[in-house]
């Protein structure tokens, strides 16, 4: 009997969006967040969006996405945020490393 598997690493692999707001637009809290992401094995995207909040969108597993949505809130951001919104999906890939768009 064949199966249709997919591989592991496309199996856990999973979308974190997350809306940060507060005062995260004009300080630098999106080349911060870039600055960290090589420390992690994940993909992804952030921008400024047009209402002040800075949009993240990344794709790992979830403890790498985890750890670091941490790593964010620990390096000095975290004072600068008021709130976040966190959406979890099924990765879709497309992504090629971390990049700021917008």
């Amino acid at each position: 009997m064949k199966m249709n598997v997919r591989p592991c690493f496309v199996m856990n692999r999973l979308r974190m969006q997350v809306d940060y707001s507060g005062r995260v637009q004009g300080v630098g809290f999106r080349y911060t967040v870039k600055s960290l992401a090589p420390g992690f094995e994940i993909t992804g995207t952030i921008c400024n969006l047009p209402d002040g909040r800075v949009e993240l969108v990344a794709e790992g597993t979830r403890d790498e996405l985890e750890a670091f949505h941490q790593a964010i809130l620990d390096s000095g951001l975290g004072g600068l945020i008021r709130d976040t919104q966190v959406n979890w999906s099924e990765a879709r890939g497309g992504f090629r490393g971390f990049m700021i768009i917008g």
